[in-house]
């Protein structure tokens, strides 16, 4: 054991809020208290990002009419996805894919304008910037799960549509609608699992060594 390893209870806790972790999209109401969005909003910020970056920002939707205006372009999203599945529109119809209605608070996140001139870490893979804020998102969640928050991460929405509606500058991106607020329990497995959507495959079938597997885990 590292001499730098936590307490096995510390250990624990964060095993235990990463398992426990779920997109969710039952919410009822209520509110996120001041300090706890505070709280989860700096653990988004404390993620890594490559050269320092720090390509997220935060846009905290308050005013009624503007979710209003989010759900709907939510909502067109949702039809061209539906109709883009072929034979399984009707059963995605049937999913409730987000709770942008119901949720305590709706937070938008960026990408920002500049970072184009990031090239510490861009100039081969210039897509750092996204995984950088999608670590940014994670912390969230898992902050957000630790606290007794849910959240859930919306991506059906034109960008360039909500980054109109939402006055970014040119070169911001909006990549999440994230929902956040109290629930009634969280979901004991993923979602999509319990409605028979797909099934999450295991770690064993997405571990290679020394290159790329000679078996596809699908065959």
């Amino acid at each position: 054991m590292s001499e730098h390893a936590f307490p096995p209870e510390q250990r624990e806790a964060v095993y235990r809020v990463i398992a426990e972790r779920r997109d969710m999209r039952h919410f009822c109401g209520g509110e996120v208290p001041a300090d706890v969005l505070q709280r989860v909003l700096a653990a988004a910020h404390q993620a890594p990002s490559v050269g320092l970056m720090q390509p997220w920002r935060f846009v905290r939707i308050t005013d009624e009419t503007l979710r209003g205006r989010i759900h709907d372009l939510v909502r067109e999203e949702t039809e061209r996805t539906a109709a883009a599945l072929g034979e399984r529109a009707a059963e995605f119809a049937r999913l409730k894919v987000e709770g942008i209605a119901e949720c305590a608070e709706l937070v938008v996140v960026a990408l920002t304008e500049d970072r184009e001139r990031h090239v510490f870490g861009r100039r081969t893979m210039p897509h750092m910037d996204l995984a950088s804020a999608a670590c940014a998102i994670q912390n969230l969640w898992l902050a957000a799960r630790a606290e007794g928050i849910g959240m859930g991460w919306v991506s059906l929405f034109e960008p360039a549509e909500l980054a109109a509606l939402l006055g970014f500058p040119a070169g911001a991106e909006p990549i999440a609608v994230l929902c956040l607020g109290p629930v009634e329990e969280f979901y004991p497995r993923p979602m999509l699992e319990d409605v028979g959507w797909t099934t999450a495959r295991p770690l064993s079938e997405l571990i290679a060594e020394n290159g790329w597997p000679t078996t596809s885990p699908n065959a």
